[in-house]
């Protein structure tokens, strides 16, 4: 009886705020999302997470096909503070920016580089995946919340990079494009997720 007594109280007051995904309550951070911001703060927010995209992209490993960069940090990013709209807006404002200057990965930039590029998929889900972080954080604001959150959006962002990196690369199976194209970022997808996730509870603690 009181070890089931002592698993209750564990239950009830230690891993149960871990587990909502609410959080208990709101944050000044909250006014950056899109239905609370002003416009002069709208704008900021939009253009400067399109700008931490591109000197995320800076910082790139390459391993193998598809490199391992700090873009994602910006997009999970845009999705919880600026909310689905003006996240999507920002990773849009990445993407034009790519037309005209080497804000990739890589070193070319334009429609063609994109079309072109093995990881063009990638690029393309970064509007898509910080539309669907920052719809599901409306409500799923806590840490495990918004941790939620990016595993969704993360899940949009790699189904269109596996597709799109399986006919550009012209992978024999579909299991190489996932390999190479899902599971060996996995690891490095979870840390970004687990600091994301952290230094947004954090802010939003603090504030």
């Amino acid at each position: 009886m009181l070890g089931l007594h002592s698993f209750k109280i564990f239950s009830a007051y230690i891993m149960t705020p871990y587990l909502q995904l609410q959080a208990a309550r709101p944050s000044t951070i909250d006014a950056l999302r899109e239905d609370q911001a002003s416009a002069m703060v709208q704008v900021l927010g939009i253009v400067g997470f399109a700008l931490l995209a591109g000197l995320g992209a800076q910082v790139r490993i390459y391993l193998w096909e598809v490199p391992i960069t700090f873009q994602t940090i910006a997009v999970y990013g845009s999705g919880l503070y600026l909310g689905w709209r003006n996240g999507l807006f920002s990773m849009l404002l990445y993407l034009m920016l790519g037309m005209f200057f080497p804000v990739f990965a890589g070193d070319g930039y334009g429609l063609v580089y994109i079309l072109g590029a093995l990881s063009g998929g990638y690029l393309l889900g970064y509007p898509l995946a910080a539309l669907a972080i920052g719809y599901c954080s409306r409500r799923w604001n806590s840490l495990t919340g918004s941790m939620l959150s990016m595993l969704v959006g993360s899940v949009v962002l790699f189904t269109l990079g596996v597709i799109w990196l399986h006919v550009a690369a012209g992978h024999a199976t579909w299991w190489e494009s996932i390999d190479k194209g899902w599971l060996r970022f996995v690891a490095f997808d979870l840390a970004k997720i687990l600091c994301v996730g952290l230094f947004y509870t954090g802010t939003r603690r603090f504030f």
